[in-house]
């Protein structure tokens, strides 16, 4: 069949037009591929993700891949798909990245808390030992005061006695003096008693 000039003016611009888009849209599809996966290796980088949503990342690989690789009829839904699906990593890294750090975070608080209490328990320890050792020290004080005082008060007893047998020896010797002086007064009278008169002398 041939074609009328009108459809023979249509094709042949269309023919035209089909040779000239694919330099433009080749340059876009390229720029937006690129962007995605700068988006994606930078997500891939990161060390804060390392084990983050790696099943996300790796359908973003897969999306991006294919974007790649797609025919420019199917370039925008792959590029839809594959925009999607980046974001979709990105949130989900960006969400057990968190979820991680929460988890860190609770296991910190859990090591402080339990360091805390081991402190506190160290210090109970240490200051029932303290107190213990003081109580000793206060019974072992008073003990000694105690034995300090007996020894005292058995001392005191014995000068006590000292000075009763002291005084006893002194009442003693006094009693035998004053026996002694009475028993000399009495020989004394005996012997004025026994002796003769003598006689009167007469006158001359």
């Amino acid at each position: 069949m041939s074609l009328t000039p009108h459809l023979r003016c249509v094709v042949i611009g269309l023919a035209l037009a089909s040779a000239m888009t694919p330099v433009h849209a080749q340059k876009r599809t390229d720029t937006a591929a690129a962007e995605l996966e700068s988006k994606l290796v930078a997500l891939e980088a990161n060390p804060d993700y390392a084990n983050a949503a790696a099943y996300e990342r790796l359908q973003a690989r897969h999306a991006v891949d294919a974007l790649g690789s797609a025919r420019q009829s199917q370039y925008e839904a792959a590029y839809y798909v594959a925009d999607r699906r980046v974001q979709i990593a990105v949130a989900a890294a960006d969400t057990a990245a968190m979820q991680q750090r929460i988890r860190d975070l609770d296991r910190e608080r859990s090591e402080l808390l339990l360091e805390a209490s081991r402190r506190d328990a160290a210090t109970a320890r240490a200051e029932a030992e303290r107190l213990r050792i003081e109580a000793q020290v206060r019974a072992e004080e008073a003990e000694r005061l105690r034995m300090q005082s007996q020894s005292d008060a058995d001392a005191m007893a014995d000068v006590e006695t000292a000075l009763k047998d002291v005084a006893g020896a002194q009442a003693a010797r006094l009693k035998a003096a004053k026996a002694r002086e009475a028993e000399l007064a009495r020989q004394e009278a005996e012997l004025l008693r026994g002796a003769p008169s003598k006689p009167p002398k007469g006158k001359k």
